[in-house]
């Protein structure tokens, strides 16, 4: 499933794409909020490895804004609650993916996205 979780580790791997192909922005989505278990030590554990602002940028495109454009230093519960909504609860069930480089479109359906690529595409 798309959970912004994985969509902020995915950038395009199509043949010479590899300049301006992450994020990978969505298009015609359909989201479906899921509750997850709340683990605020995993969550900061996983904020060093995300992309913040492509995190951000993706959230406030799906809808929500609720996570400040900046990083903050002090992670109380309030950010943590809201990290982890953004991070783990946002599911996108149906969409297309799109490389703002090379336009290929990766499709989601029923959550997975398809990332395989033709054989001429592959790099």
């Amino acid at each position: 499933m798309v959970r912004l979780i994985t969509h902020n580790l995915l950038a395009c791997h199509a043949k010479g794409c590899n300049s301006n192909n992450f994020p990978l922005p969505f298009s015609n989505v359909q989201i479906e909020i899921r509750e997850a278990e709340f683990n605020p030590e995993f969550l900061k554990a996983f904020l060093p490895k995300i992309e913040w602002k492509a995190l951000v940028d993706t959230a406030k495109q799906l809808g929500d804004m609720s996570l400040p454009l900046e990083q903050p230093e002090m992670m109380d519960d309030d950010f943590l609650k809201s990290f982890h909504h953004v991070l783990l609860e946002i599911h996108v069930e149906e969409g297309v993916m799109t490389c703002p480089n090379c336009k290929h479109e990766y499709p989601i359906s029923n959550g997975i996205p398809n990332m395989l690529l033709a054989e001429h595409e592959i790099g």
